[in-house]
């Protein structure tokens, strides 16, 4: 599903309903007719049973659904495809559940790209803003084009799953690989070898004096890759020898979501230059912010022209702080540690359960489930044997997000309020898709 497919929905949306007070009320039902209620013991095909949900969606008043399909495809760029073959119109948030315009209830755990960090509809969360604008709002798709050669170089990504090296050691993380290695569990063999790629990096493809290095704590996009420990510290170190600043992209890692920390680049124990940081901090509203030391932020006064049309908007400000304050108010950074934690280890058992679950990794409320064709080769699983497992689970009422090269990663980035009976039913949709994949295998 796009984010303009989202944009158009809620828009038409908007010019039409009315404004109303939540009401207490039983689970939906989603299309196939059958109520929703607390989770039961399953059998090898019983479809999962939602955990209940305390809140009713107004009625979707707007266009039909074919219409806004139409307006779609006639409008917006087709280079904006849909993650689902029937695209979701979905109407309105609450918390970490979505309704589309049929009144079909989803669990989302992927929050917008892992952008709503609060909740969908947070009633803290906007000072002023209609949380009807909010609940939903997301960034669209932004492309940029870099010719090659232009200054910029990437290097070896230190994955220790599908890289050269890893083995059972490398991860800061409760779940581990399973590769093998002969590393001492305070040694770690294969951030030595990536390290000697990186200086080969900047040996062989940089100048001798470089501008900066930019790096995830852990790759989001690429499918939640995490990098062997200490690899960061040492990168860094190695940067600014060469008069390198560091910058820390902490647009999906920040604000709690790994648990253990609120930022993802206290985890790898370094203190970067310039830290970067959005999604989560406005929970959906389109705001972002740049932290740096008070020598890099006087050296721009030396620039021709450095200024930010809309930086500093009083609007997006009282979002930012309000969504700080619910996150330090709620202990939404202990859920995640506590609630994350919980959800790795069960996908981790899924992952001994399956042949195809090659790998599951992450930190607190951001998991990579990455899929394969075998444990022992590690190639991933076909694109459209994944999409079938992604299609299976939207049908069950479960939304989560792919990642990597080759689309094979699912990535679950839930809200920082999800709770243990979710994560069962999400862990139980997810394994009943698995399941139907392997029946359809056989045939």
């Amino acid at each position: 599903m796009t984010l303009a497919w989202r944009l158009v929905a809620r828009t038409l949306h908007l010019q039409t309903s009315s404004r109303g007070t939540p009401k207490t009320c039983p689970s939906l039902s989603l299309s196939s007719g059958a109520l929703w209620g607390s989770g039961t013991k399953l059998g090898l095909h019983t479809k999962p049973r939602m955990p209940p949900c305390d809140f009713t969606p107004e009625r979707y008043q707007s266009l039909p659904y074919d219409r806004v399909l139409d307006i779609h495809k006639q409008h917006l760029s087709p280079v904006l495809t849909a993650y689902f073959s029937k695209p979701l119109l979905l109407h309105q948030g609450h918390g970490e559940w979505l309704f589309d315009h049929e009144g079909n209830r989803y669990l989302d755990f992927f929050s917008g790209i892992v952008t709503v960090s609060v909740g969908h509809c947070h009633p803290g969360a906007y000072h002023g803003c209609s949380p009807y604008t909010c609940s939903l709002s997301n960034v669209g798709l932004f492309k940029m084009t870099l010719p090659s050669g232009s200054g910029c170089r990437s290097t070896m990504c230190p994955d220790v799953f599908r890289g050269p090296w890893g083995g059972s050691h490398c991860r800061d993380s409760p779940v581990q690989t399973i590769r093998k290695c002969s590393c001492a569990p305070d040694r770690c063999h294969a951030k030595d070898q990536y390290i000697e790629q990186f200086k080969d990096t900047l040996n062989t493809c940089v100048a001798k004096s470089i501008a900066g290095f930019f790096a995830e704590p852990i790759q989001g996009v690429n499918g939640v890759v995490q990098y062997p420990k200490g690899f960061l510290r040492e990168a860094f170190e190695l940067v600014r020898e060469r008069g390198g600043v560091c910058i820390a992209d902490e647009v999906q890692t920040g604000f709690g979501r790994l648990g253990s920390h609120f930022w993802g680049f206290q985890t790898h124990g370094v203190l970067p230059d310039i830290v970067t940081m959005a999604k989560g901090i406005g929970n959906g509203f389109p705001m972002a912010a740049v932290v740096t030391t008070p020598e890099i932020a006087r050296s721009l006064a030396n620039c021709v022209l450095h200024f930010s049309t809309f930086g500093g908007s009083p609007v997006a400000c009282a979002v930012g702080s309000a969504v700080l304050e619910v996150i330090k108010e709620e202990n939404l950074q202990e859920n995640s540690q506590e609630v994350g934690t919980y959800m790795l280890l069960k996908f981790a058992k899924l992952r001994d359960e399956f042949e195809i679950i090659g790998d599951v990794r992450g930190k607190g409320l951001m998991i990579g489930i990455e899929m394969v064709k075998d444990k022992t080769s590690r190639q991933p699983l076909p694109r459209e044997e994944v999409s079938q497992i992604h299609e299976d689970c939207k049908r069950m009422g479960l939304i989560i997000g792919r990642g990597g090269l080759f689309s094979q990663t699912f990535r679950i980035a839930p809200s920082m309020c999800v709770t243990k009976p979710e994560v069962d039913f999400a862990v139980e949709v997810f394994r009943c898709a698995v399941i139907q994949h392997m029946e359809r295998r056989a045939q």
